[in-house]
């Protein structure tokens, strides 16, 4: 796995770079293709939408701004190098905006353990909870080239997999609100606000415990294309404690509905872990 993914990554960089800068033997300038494929998200008989880069590793529930119609198939995966163990992650989300400026999204997220060094003290594989969510853009601006939303995400946390027939099968819930702002910097400069509460209720003892998230993001879009590069720097707060992890991406178009998200992750405190590697493959059909 770790193999697959460090091949995957290696092979695409150069991929991601050539056909961004590509577009600068074309025919038009950079800033008229820029400006052309924005008008191509922007610029049609629709409500106002602002083209935002979105990031790959804590991901929106849609686009800011969705449309009626919209709608996206996620599979993702990746590895977390940790000092006990290794654990293997996955996913697969569906999104779609039933309505203009709603998203709605839901997803099943996976984990798998595996010991290292012999170690015996090694979580469980399993199921890691039901997860679906909502978003709502209510404010979007061309001129400002500004994007806000605010959204919930509902988690039903499940129980491990060699558990199933001696333990409830859920064993808790993870109630999430959060807010978003996005702005788009001339025509390839995007950052991004995501932020909010994860407050987790174990049924188990009924204990709840609070954890911060601040989540920031800067992009640059390469010119002409949907390719970007960016950073996303996660942060979780709690009393008497502040975790960061700095995650550097790309994204590569490698066709015309189909993008490859590749994330690098850099624990600030490595106390617990170390470096980590996920994917995210995105299909959007036609709407």
């Amino acid at each position: 796995m770790k193999t697959f993914l460090k091949a995957i990554c290696i092979a695409l960089l150069p991929y991601c770079i050539n056909n961004g800068y590509a577009q600068t033997n074309n025919e038009l300038p950079n800033t008229i293709t820029d400006s052309l494929y924005i008008a191509e998200v922007q610029d049609k008989n629709e409500p106002v939408k602002v083209l935002h880069a979105e990031p790959l590793y804590i991901d929106l529930i849609r686009d800011l701004g969705a449309r009626k119609g919209e709608r996206e198939w996620n599979v993702g995966m990746g590895l977390t190098d940790k000092n006990t163990h290794d654990e293997y992650i996955a996913l697969v989300e569906y999104e779609w905006a039933p309505v203009n400026r709603l998203g709605l999204e839901v997803e099943l997220p996976f984990s798998f353990y595996y010991p290292v060094n012999g170690e015996t003290n090694t979580p469980s594989s399993k199921l890691n909870s039901l997860k679906m969510a909502v978003q709502y853009s209510f404010f979007v601006s061309e001129k400002l080239k500004t994007s806000m939303a605010v959204g919930y995400i509902q988690e039903f946390e499940l129980t491990d997999f060699n558990q199933y027939s001696s333990s409830p099968l859920f064993t808790g819930n993870v109630y999430n609100p959060f807010f978003i702002a996005a702005k788009r910097w001339g025509q390839n400069f995007h950052t991004l606000l995501y932020t909010g509460p994860q407050v987790f209720h174990h049924f188990e003892g009924n204990i709840t415990h609070t954890i911060w998230q601040i989540n920031t993001n800067f992009h640059y879009m390469i010119p002409g294309t949907r390719n970007f590069v960016g950073v996303e720097f996660n942060k979780e707060a709690q009393k008497h404690y502040f975790d960061m992890t700095i995650r550097p991406q790309m994204r590569v178009s490698v066709a015309d509905n189909i993008l490859i998200g590749i994330v690098t992750g850099i624990p600030v405190n490595r106390e617990n872990e170390r470096f980590s590697t996920f994917l995210r493959l995105i299909y959007e059909p036609g709407h």
